[in-house]
This record gives C-alpha cells, sequence and structure tokens, in this order.
C-alpha cells in the first residue's frame, strides 16, 4: 500500500486559499476568475504525443478524476510532434491562469530545449506539479524474430554495428539516449528510428519496418506482449520486474543503462499562480490515490511514493 500523501504541505495550500480569499490579489491569474475559487471553468490539457499512448492514457485518466473533484469539464487535446515540443508550446500559449495544462514526459520534456535547436520554450517556462506514472521501457522483437533473447540480438549488433533498426519514441527521450550510451560506451551500435508515439513503433514492429523496439511498456505493449505479438528481450529497470519476463539490460552487459524510465506527469506555464499549482498537485494527489485512478493507469506504474511539484522538479534539474 501506498503511503499517505500530503499532510503539513496540503494545510500550508490551505491557508494560502485562505488567505487569497481574505482579498490578497497580488498573486492572481491572468485570466479565469479569482485564483482561490480555482477551477470555474473548463481545462485544457495537451498531449504533446500521438493518442493512444502511455502519455495519452495518463492524461485522460487524470483528466477524467479531476473533473470528478473540480466539477469542471477537462479537455484533452493530443498536440503530437517534433519529440512534444508542439504540444508543450500549445500549453505555453494558453497563458498562466491555471486553464491550461500539459502532460510532460520526462526526461524528453526536460531535454528538448538541450539539443541546440529552438523548441518554443525553456525549462525555465513551465512549472512541473506532479508525476502521474512511471513507466520502464522493454526492448522487443516481433514474433516472427530471428533473435530468440536478448544475447542473440547484442551479438548480431556487435557483429555487424548499426544494421539493427529499432523504434524509439523520439530523439530526445530517455530509450534514445539510452541506446545513444550503448553505443558510446559498450560499442554496441543500433541504428535509431525515432517515432511519435506507442502506437507508430507497434505498427512499425508488427509491419517489419524495424527489427525492433525500446518502448515504455505501458498497458498496450504488455498486451501486445501477452498476445504473443512482441517478444521482450530485456527491461530498462536496475532489477527484473515481476509483469515482463525478460532480464534486465544490466545482466545482459550492459550495466550503466539502467536510466530508461519516462515519468508522466502534470505541468503548467510558468508564472500559474502558487495556489493554483497547490490545488492542482493536492488533486493529482487524490486522485491517485483512487483505487479506479491506480486500476485504470496500471498499479504497477503508480509511483510508491507520491512525486509532487518540488520532487518532480528535482527529478527535471538532475536531468538539467
Amino acid at each position: 500500500m501506498r503511503p499517505i500523501r500530503r499532510t503539513l504541505p496540503a494545510l500550508a495550500a490551505a491557508a494560502v486559499l485562505t488567505l487569497a480569499a481574505c482579498g490578497d490579489d497580488e498573486g492572481g491569474s491572468s485570466g479565469g476568475g479569482d485564483a482561490a475559487d480555482y477551477p470555474t471553468d473548463d481545462i485544457t490539457l495537451y498531449v504533446p504525443y500521438a493518442p493512444g499512448g502511455p502519455t495519452d492514457l495518463a492524461a485522460r485518466t487524470i483528466a477524467s478524476c479531476m473533473e470528478d473533484e473540480f466539477g469542471q469539464t477537462v479537455v484533452v487535446e493530443n498536440r503530437e510532434g517534433a519529440s512534444g515540443s508542439i504540444g508543450m508550446q500549445a500549453m505555453l500559449a494558453g497563458g498562466d491562469d491555471g486553464y491550461t495544462l500539459s502532460l510532460i514526459a520526462v526526461p524528453a520534456s526536460a531535454t528538448n530545449p538541450l539539443q541546440g535547436e529552438d523548441v518554443g520554450y525553456t525549462n525555465e517556462d513551465y512549472v512541473p506539479i506532479a508525476a502521474v506514472t512511471e513507466i520502464p521501457s522493454v526492448l522487443a522483437v516481433g514474433a516472427d524474430s530471428e533473435y530468440a533473447d536478448a544475447e542473440a540480438f547484442f551479438q548480431a549488433a556487435e557483429d555487424d554495428p548499426g544494421s539493427l533498426n529499432v523504434g524509439v519514441p523520439g530523439t530526445t527521450t530517455s530509450q534514445a539516449m539510452e541506446l545513444t550510451r550503448m553505443a558510446e560506451e559498450y560499442d554496441t551500435e543500433l541504428t535509431l528510428v525515432p517515432f511519435t508515439g506507442n502506437a507508430e513503433m507497434t505498427t512499425a514492429l508488427l509491419g517489419g519496418n524495424v527489427d525492433a523496439v525500446f518502448i515504455n511498456s505501458s498497458q498496450d505493449v504488455l498486451s501486445n506482449i501477452e498476445a504473443g505479438e512482441f517478444v521482450p528481450l530485456a527491461v530498462s529497470t536496475p532489477e527484473s520486474v515481476d509483469y515482463i519476463d525478460a532480464p534486465p539490460l544490466a545482466e545482459v552487459g550492459f550495466p550503466e543503462l539502467t536510466n530508461s524510465v519516462s515519468v508522466f506527469g502534470l505541468a503548467a506555464p510558468a508564472g500559474t499562480p502558487d495556489d493554483v499549482v497547490g490545488t492542482l498537485e493536492d488533486t493529482v494527489s487524490t486522485c491517485l490515490d483512487k483505487p479506479e485512478t491506480v486500476e485504470a493507469l496500471g498499479e504497477q506504474y503508480v509511483p510508491d511514493e507520491f512525486i509532487g511539484t518540488d520532487a518532480f522538479r528535482e527529478r527535471i534539474e538532475e536531468i538539467v
């Protein structure tokens, strides 16, 4: 059972709301009414990736719970492209009153501005609110692959560097970074093929357009593994997980490659009032304590300990 979350922080947030209700408008929102009464209107939650993937599932699950908690509509809108940057830009364009949010994927969202290209935002332009799910990666091949296990796959990669094509969910994702490290630190070179999300990667693997995928092991992927359409070769976690029958990369020759875990969480534009951020943080915490939310997200993906604003920010700062 996961521990009870937010005690003193929740009381502090309530105190802030009380003070705001007494007439302190210095931290007021740029629109949508008094921040102390938030929310009083519909909220738009952008998903910076294609429908059907783990970010989309996390967004729609948490949006449904937020609707119940707030009594306001939460509109989920997919704006995929540019490794998540288009969705981030849409969120930032919506203003800092708390009525435009985004589901971000870390590390991709944090590393996009570090790639040397103008992606339309920096890591100072948004506020991390709370994590919703943590999902490790799995290296998988199709059912008709000639590679029966990780050893055979990586031996082929060593014998003919760059000959194996591996789908990844974007160029700045943890999956892409870990496989780049595999080439740099272990001389095992794979050719990375970026896609916009799990659905596109699944189509590519089942169609034989890539040799493998290094993909978030979300429920859609687990379903494909259970159906025998995906064959898992290795997982990104430091130790084995009980829901995927495959060894960790660390046990098949890559002891340092344990960082490909995606954290999906809620974010708002910088400048969003602190009491609005606190309200959203508390609401995510409440939602993650609901059995129906945990069931929809997958119990194995919900963090054992709540990752609120400060802890989520620390995760991002570790990356950047």
